[in-house]
């Protein structure tokens, strides 16, 4: 048996310019930190059988590989060149379709349970790139590639992306204090309401790539200003001014929403200017948009007026913290059996020497 555990990341700054169809142009930056909410995969193999065994909303139990429905699981495997005799379960601490980069989290930890089973240690950097050419290069899905890299690499996390696609990995220096700060000043609500983001990011990348689309230059340019709120919220935090970062929260926002119609409807406007007028400096939907959780940045001193406006209008709060490790493996009885086993052929070979 292997388990692993991989973070669920909070993008702070910089979003939606990790899609493809803007670094190839103009290169993406992206800020982001992961946090202690985690997917969790279980990775084992048949007692009886050779069979494919795969548990997460649903149950498949097939004889082959090609016919895997999760597409996710099915490319990983064939990637690593598994085509049967495997069980995989995974476990969340968050619903799918929230937000916080699920689908990347259930790829890089089945990916980094693979590489432990097949005992062929990767770095996180590797880790990353293979979940982003199965979900990028193979699937087409129209995703950037700060969710893998993220949740691959763990802790505040610096990405630059260069117009080819090759990211360039950086950890900010931010101090202990305002690590504290930060996390007790960040409030996240569920808007009890999940959604694929599939349909928003290929609607964004496709009004960047066509430039003849009535949308392309209001697209471009917002994303240009994300990018540029983005150095400025990297700023802001490193030294310590997270004021300011709760105010660049709220310009976000604002041009997040000229991206695409369905980033926002009227309930989330109205939880969001009602979390404002409550005290918060600055928030947003965190991913793509149109559902999931909302995060705000609340002073301390203003905090029991926008709980108590939140818990009126029925949304619950999740307490977290900043996670630091990144995707790992937590349990690896495969390793430990085929050890014990190298441990008996030695002491047999010195036994028989004797």
């Amino acid at each position: 048996m292997i388990i692993t555990r991989t973070p669920f990341r909070m993008t702070l700054g910089g979003g939606g310019t990790d899609l493809p169809s803007y670094y190839s142009e103009f290169g993406g930056f992206v800020f982001s930190v992961t946090i202690d909410k985690y997917m969790y995969i279980n990775l084992n193999t048949p007692i009886v059988d050779d069979l494919i065994r795969i548990k997460y909303s649903k149950y498949e139990e097939v004889n082959d590989v090609e016919e895997v429905q999760h597409n996710l699981a099915r490319e990983a495997l064939k990637l690593m060149g598994i085509k049967n005799a495997i069980e995989i379960q995974s476990m969340a601490d968050i619903p799918a379709g929230t937000g916080l980069g699920s689908s990347a989290c259930y790829l890089v930890g089945l990916l980094n349970a693979l590489h432990c089973y097949k005992n062929t240690p990767i770095f996180p950097k590797d880790l990353a790139e293979e979940a982003c050419r199965i979900e990028i290069d193979i699937l087409k899905h129209p995703v950037g590639k700060q969710d893998q890299y993220t949740a691959a690499f763990g802790g505040f996390t610096i990405l630059d992306i260069a117009k080819d696609g090759t990211v360039h990995v950086e950890r900010p220096r931010v101090s202990e204090d305002t690590i504290d700060e930060l996390e007790n000043s960040l409030m996240i609500y569920y808007t009890h309401t999940s959604r694929s983001a599939n349909e928003i990011l290929k609607e964004q990348s496709k009004a960047v790539q066509d430039k003849k689309a009535d949308a392309h230059k209001s697209v471009v340019d917002s994303l240009h200003i994300i990018k540029e709120i983005g150095y400025k919220t990297l700023d802001a935090i490193t030294s310590g001014n997270l004021d300011a970062f709760g105010r660049l929260m709220d310009e976000h926002w604002k041009t997040k929403k000229r991206l695409s119609n369905k980033i926002s409807n009227t309930g989330i406007d109205d939880l969001y200017e009602l979390g404002i007028k409550s005290g918060a400096l600055g928030g947003k939907i965190l991913g793509a948009g149109g559902g999931g959780f909302m995060l705000f940045y609340c002073p301390k001193e203003r905090q029991s007026n926008l709980t108590r406006a939140m818990s009126d209008c029925g949304m619950r709060r999740m307490r977290f913290k900043f996670d630091f490790d990144g995707s790992k493996v937590m349990v690896n009885v495969f390793n430990r059996r085929q050890s014990l086993q190298r441990e008996l052929k030695i002491a047999s070979a010195v036994k028989a020497i004797k």
